[in-house]
């Protein structure tokens, strides 16, 4: 079992009370989808109205961080509603994996805006390249599938994604007041790890998929 797996686990053991709850009172898997991308909506407008501000208030994007990580949750529960539920379907699949991408697109703009209206041009250049990598990480998977290759394989997925971007605007906004150096950096040191990663984690699907095709 490796790291992944593990903290999959252990996330499962504490959210199922809620999961269940949920079953018993009716909530559907396709509506905690949707409450997790209206969560992501929300943080990319605090993202927005934070960068739209005269003065820099990093509490808007601390707060903004926190919202994205609790909306990460929402993301776990949904296909764990659908699994324990028995309410999975095909449509629910496609219609998990296609908000998913819009909530990471989403939060990322609101970063992105956010650090080129604050004069960060850099830092936002790097958050527009690691928007592109996460969308190419699930696109490569996604064209993989469709091929009946199976296509897991990275550094920089998903959860890993929404953890390190929610836990840099959480701390971005916790060490607002610092004096040593720019807090900025702790929002924007992250989103040059996504971008590195992220799109080293496509191409390294792409070859992945380069050696199953030839073994057939």
């Amino acid at each position: 079992m490796n790291y992944r797996d593990f903290l999959q686990q252990v996330i499962y053991k504490i959210i199922n009370p809620v999961v269940r709850g949920m079953i018993k009172v009716g909530i559907t898997p396709n509506f905690i989808t949707t409450t997790g991308l209206v969560l992501n909506v929300a943080a990319a407008a605090l993202l927005v109205y934070a960068g739209a501000t005269t003065e820099r208030e990093l509490k808007y994007v601390g707060w903004a961080g926190g919202i994205i990580l609790f909306a990460g949750l929402f993301d776990m529960m949904d296909g764990r509603v659908a699994r324990l539920g028995n309410m999975s379907s095909t449509f629910g699949a496609l219609y998990d994996s296609v908000l998913d991408r819009y909530s990471e697109l989403f939060t990322l703009f609101g970063i992105f805006y956010y650090l080129i209206l604050q004069g960060y041009l850099w830092g936002s250049i790097l958050t527009f390249v690691a928007l592109i990598g996460s969308l190419m990480v699930s696109y490569v998977r996604a064209r993989a599938e469709g091929l009946d290759l199976e296509c897991k394989v990275g550094l920089m997925q998903r959860p890993e994604r929404v953890v390190l971007t929610a836990l840099g605007a959480i701390f971005c906004g916790v060490f607002s007041d610092c004096q040593s150096f720019d807090p900025m950096l702790i929002l924007i040191v992250p989103m040059g790890i996504i971008a590195v990663l992220a799109n080293f984690t496509a191409f390294w699907r792409i070859a992945h998929c380069y050696n199953l095709l030839k073994e057939k």
